[in-house]
């Protein structure tokens, strides 16, 4: 957890993103590292999970974190525990809290609050076109042989 702190620390002070920092550890060494690099990489995509699983990824050169471990300085955001979730670590542990980064300026709750209301009422405009195309694809998918399931 102090190599997640350090790294969201030193990230911070470069000007990189938030004071955010995560590493992965698998059987007791770090095999992913990052932190929060949205403004220097203009992506919003760019936090310290989503960061350290494509790192820890790269390096064991796998699409998901089976057995391994992530240590983040703060609560996952909604996108993180996506991230997360679908990297399927065994654990993960952090430090502060989501109030704790809310009261630092970081504050996800509108996010949490819009994934429980109707796609219809959502404050982002949302709007489901051409589902029939979708499901072409979905049906293509279930028929290939030689998928890659995950």
């Amino acid at each position: 957890m102090q190599e997640a702190i350090r790294l969201g620390r030193e990230g911070m002070m470069n000007n990189e993103g938030g004071p955010f920092g995560c590493v992965v550890v698998k059987d007791d060494i770090i095999i992913g590292r990052g932190w929060n690099r949205v403004t220097s990489d203009k992506d919003p995509t760019a936090h310290a999970e989503v960061t350290a699983i494509r790192d820890a990824c790269k390096n064991l050169q796998v699409f998901q974190l089976d057995g391994c471990e992530i240590y983040t300085s703060c609560e996952p955001c909604p996108m993180c525990m996506g991230a997360i979730y679908w990297a399927r670590p065994a654990r993960v542990y952090f430090a502060a809290s989501r109030n704790d980064a809310a009261l630092a300026g970081f504050d996800d709750s509108m996010i949490y609050e819009e994934l429980t209301v109707p796609v219809g009422e959502r404050k982002i405009s949302m709007t489901c076109i051409i589902p029939e195309m979708a499901a072409l694809l979905f049906n293509d998918w279930i028929k290939k042989e030689n998928k890659i399931s995950y």
